[in-house]
């Protein structure tokens, strides 16, 4: 990653009020961290390939995975963030156990950096599980739905 790139990241972090700031690419990881000073401290490594499999695998640690032979399909959370199962505290969920969905339609929120993002799924089913807690942090990639297909 060049200087230049670590610049447009250290301007996206100023112009949204951004602290701190992660991404991997090419193979480099790169976190940014804004001090209470007003400087950036940044910490770029190589990842390696052993590593990215320890990252996904604490990412799934303590997520009920899906039985292999199983025909349900995951649905990840896109980001790291706050799951929350409702659009407001006294809104009823989106989804319960067993409600029948369609492709498009919202399954949860996830909140990150003050932004509510909805969570659609992607295929027509049944919800089958819920692996997350209202208002609990998830994390990229974590299992939040599993969906039997209809």
């Amino acid at each position: 990653m060049n200087i230049k790139k670590i610049q447009e990241l250290i301007q996206l972090m100023a112009d949204n009020d951004l602290s701190e700031i992660e991404i991997e690419t090419e193979g480099t990881r790169i976190r940014l961290i804004k001090k209470p000073a007003g400087g950036v401290e940044y910490q770029m490594a190589p990842v390696m390939p052993a590593a990215r499999e320890v990252l996904a695998a604490s990412a799934d640690a303590g997520q009920k995975p899906a039985d292999e032979k199983s025909n349900l399909i995951e649905v990840k959370s896109p980001m790291v963030g706050t799951f929350y199962r409702s659009a407001a505290p006294d809104d009823s969920p989106y989804v319960q156990i067993g409600d029948m969905v369609r492709k498009g339609d919202v399954l949860c929120i996830v909140e990150a950096m003050k932004l509510m993002n909805e969570v659609k799924s992607e295929v027509d089913g049944k919800i089958a599980s819920i692996s997350v807690g209202n208002a609990e942090a998830v994390e990229f990639g974590q299992t939040i739905f599993l969906v039997e297909p209809a």
